[in-house]
């Protein structure tokens, strides 16, 4: 099934993209959430106008995410959760919750599905995380765990 990405699919492509799918993937997701179209003439002409759209906004966008980058890295992200005596959390620290700690701390909000842990996050201390701020940009920074009071 040929469709066109309205939206960006993670491990898919980006929108504007024209690509061949399964015909069930295409049928049951992606049409009914709405992440793309069938192909068509007409869509393709809009296909054509969303990635001329898209490589505007991210030749702007690359300026942005470089200063955002830098921004991240001064930054002193500190996240407070309940935890036991001995440092153990009750539950994980998710994605959501990092770009809540980013945005409480003065950074640029971060859309949570460009955020990238290493693994589960489940004892306080001082954690690496990375964002994708951009397909060329790539920040990191330390995010430090610490236990409510």
């Amino acid at each position: 099934m040929k469709v066109i990405l309205t939206h960006e699919v993670a491990g898919l492509g980006l929108a504007g993209d024209v690509l061949d799918v399964k015909d069930g993937y295409g049928r049951n997701y992606l049409l009914p959430q709405k992440l793309a179209a069938v192909a068509s003439q007409g869509a393709a002409k809009q296909a054509e106008q969303l990635k001329r759209a898209r490589q505007a906004r991210e030749i702007r966008d690359l300026d942005g995410a470089r200063k955002a980058s830098d921004q991240l890295r001064t930054l002193a992200i500190l996240l407070r959760v309940r935890a036991g005596e001995s440092g153990r959390l009750y539950g994980a620290v998710t994605a959501s919750d990092v770009a809540q700690a980013v945005l409480a701390a003065g950074g640029p909000k971060l859309d949570k599905r460009r955020v990238h842990l290493s693994g589960l996050i489940k004892s306080t201390g001082r954690h690496e995380v990375s964002v994708s701020l951009h397909p060329e940009v790539t920040a990191q920074f330390s995010l430090e765990i610490a236990a409510e009071k």
